[in-house]
């Protein structure tokens, strides 16, 4: 799979682990998706994250030390971001993982926490008397 260019803020909500996308959890699922090569569900962010930072900060190591100082307030984070887009750019070149092993999405959170607590809802059909 060749490589995405991604928002540096996309970026940095995985190295960092401070939601700083400006798409919110939708660019953290995409750059996950786009790193793994599957869909990630929502039990899943954290062991895509786990494995991405190490490798996004090999792919880019001038963003190693790049996070917002605690404690800002949301327009002052704002104000960061633009600062970090302007010293590292606005967008990165994201290569896919290597070695991600492919996690079901079911059998993901049975091996987690055991497949007695793990209840599949199956999709409702459409009605088709209608």
């Amino acid at each position: 799979m060749p490589g995405r260019t991604f928002p540096l803020a996309d970026v940095l909500s995985v190295t960092t682990g401070v939601l700083l996308s400006r798409r919110h959890m939708v660019g953290v699922y995409e750059i996950l998706s786009h790193m793994t090569g599957q869909g990630v569900f929502t039990h899943q962010p954290g062991a895509a994250c786990d494995q991405a930072a190490p490798t996004l900060l090999e792919q880019h190591p001038g963003v190693a030390d790049v996070r917002p100082p605690d404690c800002l307030d949301a327009p002052d984070l704002m104000a960061w971001l633009i600062d970090a887009d302007r010293l590292h750019g606005t967008e990165v070149d994201v290569q896919p993982l290597v070695d991600w092993r492919h996690r079901d999405p079911i059998e993901d959170p049975c091996d987690t926490i055991g497949a007695d607590r793990v209840f599949v809802v199956p999709a409702s059909q459409p009605d088709e008397s209608a």
